[in-house]
């Protein structure tokens, strides 16, 4: 990495500051940055653009990570601390009333003019309080080569009954065929959140465009038994049996999938470089289908697309690390390096290692090397509707949480009393949390 660095500070020397896009980068010996980052799949390569960008101008960028699914609390931590975060992220307008105090105003800010739509800034009143800067899809990845040896093809999966036909069939003939439908569903923290959060937008979405609303202070679950005959599937059809999914974590479900031992995996686009590349899977075998829980137009519907990562700088820093941070958001959207590390693929980092994979809503983006980013593009070009990411209205983590307990308790238990529990969780916890949020 020494070596890599030098190298980098010497292309620097004979490039100039150009390809900053224009950014007054410049050293500034009180200044520095420190981002406190959500997406742990990406650390690798924020560490190393940090890297490149103090190589390339002196400031120091310092990068934290969160453990999957204990952001919000980690961001509590540091932002008692004097050397708070000067840059984190909020997940759409739930999570900004946590954090408005803290959001300094981006509406004049070179980043925030590079957005290509206003429709990615995150506002409170006048104020730009976040920048979205990566729209992601997710839904049920699926292992073509597998699906094939199973006897079956993804054009036949077209709805939650063919899906639930196909997951049934390779359960079946399991010990035979040497592999499960579905890796497991952990519930586990570094997991629980692909279900508790983004499956559970399944039967939000469908209320809200039933009642024609785009949040509520009272969720009435009209779509919950929906939700149960997905999970019932994930659950039923799994390289393990359902009670031991309390312990099951997110790196288990992937492994599983990553050595062939499970068909389909719930996840998003995000997981790209962790799927694809040496010694992983070529792009050509997988494929992401929608999570299709019986319910509207199925032979129309799309992935789940959206985003909830708003960058926001923290307004209680200094000014000169305010501007310091300012200065690399910005970089990291304009500059070949900061652009081709967010946007690319295999070989995209600096370094040779893989990129993010982003589509990043800025002037500069390039083309995403994610296959599942192209699936996305191609499926909305054919006419297919992408469900909207409404878990950015779920009012509260502890929300979040209760729905992901009695989930639990079911998948050990699965009576209709437990279920009942879900359900609750769900309709009165919702009630409950929307209140105490708002008053």
């Amino acid at each position: 990495m020494k070596r890599f660095i030098a190298l980098m500070m010497s292309l620097v020397m004979c490039a100039g500051l150009a390809a900053c896009g224009g950014s007054d980068t410049a050293s500034d010996d009180t200044a520095s940055v420190y981002y406190l980052n959500f997406k742990p799949e990406q650390d690798a390569q924020w560490q190393e653009l940090a890297e490149v960008y103090t190589a390339e101008t002196g400031v120091p960028v310092t990068v934290v990570t969160a453990a999957s699914g204990d952001y919000e609390t980690t961001l509590m931590a540091e932002m008692g601390k004097s050397d708070a975060p000067t840059l984190f992220q909020v997940n759409g307008p739930v999570g900004l009333k946590n954090w408005i105090d803290y959001c300094y105003d981006l509406s004049g800010s070179e980043v925030y003019g590079q957005l290509t739509s206003d429709a990615f800034a995150l506002k409170a009143e006048e104020a730009v309080a976040g920048i979205g800067y990566v729209i992601e899809s997710y839904g049920i990845i699926a292992n073509k080569t597998l699906l094939e040896k199973a006897g079956h093809s993804v054009d036949e999966i077209t709805s939650f009954e063919a899906l639930k036909a196909v997951a049934e069939d390779i359960t079946a003939r399991q010990a035979e065929l040497g592999f499960a439908a579905f890796s497991s569903a952990g519930m586990d923290g570094s997991s629980d959140w692909r279900f508790k959060t983004h499956l559970a937008n399944l039967p939000i979405y469908f209320e809200y465009q039933a009642d024609g609303i785009t949040s509520t202070d009272a969720i009435k679950g009209d779509y919950l038994d929906n939700y149960r005959a997905m999970w019932d599937l994930y659950i039923n059809n799994s390289t393990c049996a359902p009670a031991e999914l309390s312990a099951k974590t997110g790196d288990d479900s992937r492994n599983e999938f990553l050595a062939g031992e499970a068909v389909f995996f719930q996840n998003g686009s995000w997981e790209y470089s962790n799927l694809v590349g040496e010694g992983k899977f070529a792009a050509e075998d997988l494929v992401m289908i929608p999570i299709y829980v019986g319910a509207g137009d199925e032979a129309n519907q799309g992935l789940c697309t959206g985003t909830e990562n708003y960058w926001c700088v923290n307004a209680t820093a200094s000014e000169a690390d305010i501007q310091a941070t300012l200065d690399f958001m910005n970089w990291c959207v304009t500059s070949e390096v900061g652009t081709t590390a967010m946007c690319g693929g295999e070989g995209a980092m600096p370094s040779g290692n893989p990129g993010m994979g982003f589509v990043i809503p800025f002037q500069a983006a390039k083309e995403s090397a994610n296959v599942f980013v192209a699936q996305d593009a191609a499926m909305t070009a054919a006419g297919k509707l992408p469900v909207s990411w409404n878990f950015t209205t779920m009012p509260s983590e502890e929300w979040k949480n209760g729905v992901g307990s009695a989930l639990t308790a079911y998948a050990a238990d699965q009576t209709d009393e437990n279920w009942a529990a879900v359900v609750s969780a769900f309709v009165d916890g919702w009630a409950t949390e929307y209140q105490l949020a708002n008053g």
